[in-house]
């Protein structure tokens, strides 16, 4: 059984169904556009062939970047560089004479080249994106450029691929014995290679891998508390673009006969981010619409400006540069958007298969048991002192409120507790296991689960997709597993599961909405359903009842008490007093870093350093 979300709103009334434009079925769009594909060179001039040819091989490098920069925000100037491994690898291999017996077999055909080249690209790109991708700010895409240029001179300097002159003689790709060595046999290779990539790519984005690598754009710190590798996600993007950029090479390499360093300097490498920018980013069909869109405007900019300003040069370089502020100016998210609206398709609806088996959940601990336990936490920030000997505990089956006013140190507490941040001094034992020093990752996989301060989520996810994010570690499923679909059953008992916490804290009606079109209060409860989607022991509330209205707020605390009574151990930091005095079980006060009072909700109330510090004065 299906639970399906009609695609779009329906009209109130018949007026507003006739004003409402008709919509394309997105199968028939990609089927025409298909049909397209395999017509044209039986329609078109061998130069537009040709041109469709570039256009596919370039699309192949923009879609890395789209996976790279517009999804993951890791900007690269370099990509050209590994577009020349693949190439050359399959140069040299092919044509050499001289190759030992252990590799000369490799060279025998063009297809044992292109794993050769897949290889040594996989191997190079793990160890500079080792390097590079510790790198962040303005640092990244100039480390990129270093290694960038690097490659490109090492193309020229070695003798052996042929330095400047480069390599000729390459023979042509054999397919089921045909000889592709006509741009118009080759043609369907490249662009079968493309819709291959982007099948597999958009594959890869729709799963559980690809949340994480959606995540990489703003949500790091979220993420790795919702146990995420985001080192680990951050090289695999790397790596599947140098990938990518290497079968861009190989074929184009057997398209050419013919390699030189030239099509593989740090310049094309500023092209391609052209093309992923102007096509859109964050896109997958933005790959081709920049390649084809910065393509020919080149081929026309290099026939029409030298006839205009009567000489000759690079002019086109000038329109791409001034082309980019514009895009950046009033199309930042590229021209597919655009396209999108002004044919508009249809999608299928998401789903939530019901029948989906329910995920494993983890064993709570007996009501009272210890969960977490802080003894004499100290974090120093140079001479400031936030927390100095903070201990507190919380125990399975109780709501622990740790409160204070505004920089007391509570929101820096949390992070110690949770792995964010590093106790200066003090212990921190979870489940009776000491973790300071240990990454909120690994925490998070102990079975703690927590909020923020400020929510922390991605705004143009669902909010289906966001809260799914929470179970990625309670599922295991592989990136070549989501790129071949073969993650499907998984995928379907995470997405049941986030949709049970979604009604769950009450927010069925908009689990298909964007999040960032949520009202703040419906934000933070969505932070709590992906928090409890994690499955955890320990929920760490950081200001939950912030921006709710009175109704919310009552739904709220009767949820905490609801995990409460299933044995959940919370702790909260609130603001909202009366929120707080009427749902915990405990209450620790701060102030200035330090524990001033701990005791039952009456007993705070009434504590005369409380009253001074806190609930008498000026929040």
């Amino acid at each position: 059984m299906t639970v399906r979300l009609p695609a779009d709103p329906v009209p109130s009334d018949a007026s507003a169904a006739r004003r409402r434009p008709a919509l394309l079925s997105s199968r028939l769009v990609l089927g025409v556009f298909l049909v397209l594909l395999l017509v044209v060179p039986a329609i078109l001039s061998p130069y537009y062939v040709t041109l469709l040819n570039y256009i596919g091989l370039y699309a192949m490098v923009a879609l890395g970047l789209v996976l790279l920069t517009g999804v993951g925000g890791l900007t690269s100037f370099g990509q050209a560089a590994f577009v020349g491994l693949g190439a050359y690898t399959t140069a040299a291999l092919t044509t050499a004479t001289d190759l030992p017996a252990w590799l000369a077999w490799v060279g025998a055909s063009p297809w044992l080249t292109l794993v050769a080249g897949l290889l040594i690209t996989a191997a190079v790109a793990v160890v500079l994106g080792s390097l590079t991708l510790k790198l962040s700010g303005h640092f990244l895409p100039l480390g990129t450029i270093a290694w960038g240029i690097s490659l490109y001179f090492l193309f020229g300097t070695m003798q052996s691929l042929g330095g400047h002159t480069g390599i000729s003689g390459i023979p042509p790709i054999t397919l089921f014995g045909r000889a592709l060595d006509d741009g118009r046999e080759i043609y369907y290779l490249i662009w079968a290679f493309l819709l291959v990539a982007m099948l597999t790519t958009h594959n890869l984005l729709d799963s559980r891998e690809g949340r994480a690598i959606r995540a990489l754009k703003g949500g790091r710190v979220m993420a790795e508390a919702m146990g995420v590798d985001t080192a680990r996600a951050r090289m695999v993007i790397f790596v599947i673009a140098a990938l990518l950029a290497c079968a861009s090479g190989w074929l184009y390499a057997h398209m050419q006969r013919f390699v030189n360093p030239t099509p593989f300097g740090v310049h094309i490498g500023i092209e391609y981010l052209f093309m992923a920018v102007i096509g859109g980013a964050g896109y997958v069909w933005g790959a081709i619409v920049g390649a084809s869109v910065i393509t020919v405007l080149k081929q026309w900019l290099q026939d029409l400006l030298p006839q205009l300003l009567g000489s000759s040069g690079n002019f086109e370089m000038i329109v791409f540069g001034v082309l980019m502020v514009l895009v950046l100016h009033r199309a930042r998210e590229g021209v597919w958007p655009i396209l999108k609206k002004l044919v508009p398709v249809r999608t299928a609806p998401k789903t939530i298969d019901t029948a989906a088996e329910p995920l494993p959940r983890r064993t709570l601990p007996a009501a009272g048991e210890r969960i977490l336990e802080a003894k004499n936490v100290t974090r120093k920030f140079g001479g400031l002192v936030a927390n100095d000997n903070m201990s507190l505990e919380v125990r399975a089956g109780e709501i622990l409120a740790l409160i204070g006013p505004n920089g007391a140190g509570k929101s820096t507490m949390f992070n110690q507790l949770s792995g964010v941040d590093t106790p200066t001094s003090g212990e921190v034992l979870f489940l009776g296991k000491p973790v300071a020093g240990h990454n909120s990752r690994e925490i998070a996989r102990m079975g703690m689960s927590r909020t923020f301060q400020h929510v922390k989520l991605l705004p143009t996810m669902t909010v289906l997709e966001n809260v799914a994010i929470g179970a990625h570690l309670r599922s295991d499923k592989g990136v070549l597993s989501a790129a071949w679909r073969l993650d499907r059953a998984e995928e379907a008992r995470i997405l049941k599961e986030a949709a049970r916490q979604i009604e769950r804290v009450g927010l069925q009606d908009h689990m298909f909405d964007e999040a960032g079109s949520l009202a703040l209060g419906q934000q933070r409860i969505l932070e709590i359903a992906r928090a409890l989607c994690a499955d955890p022991c320990l929920l760490l509330l950081d200001e939950p009842a912030a921006g709710l209205r009175f109704k919310e707020k009552a739904a709220l605390s009767e949820l905490l008490r609801k995990l409460r009574a299933e044995g959940m151990a919370t702790l909260i930091v609130e603001h909202d007093m009366d929120f707080v005095m009427g749902l915990v079980d405990r209450v620790v006060v701060m102030e200035f870093g330090h524990k001033i009072a701990e005791g039952l909700p009456d007993e705070i109330q009434n504590n005369p350093a409380v009253l001074e510090a806190y609930l008498g004065g000026v929040d």
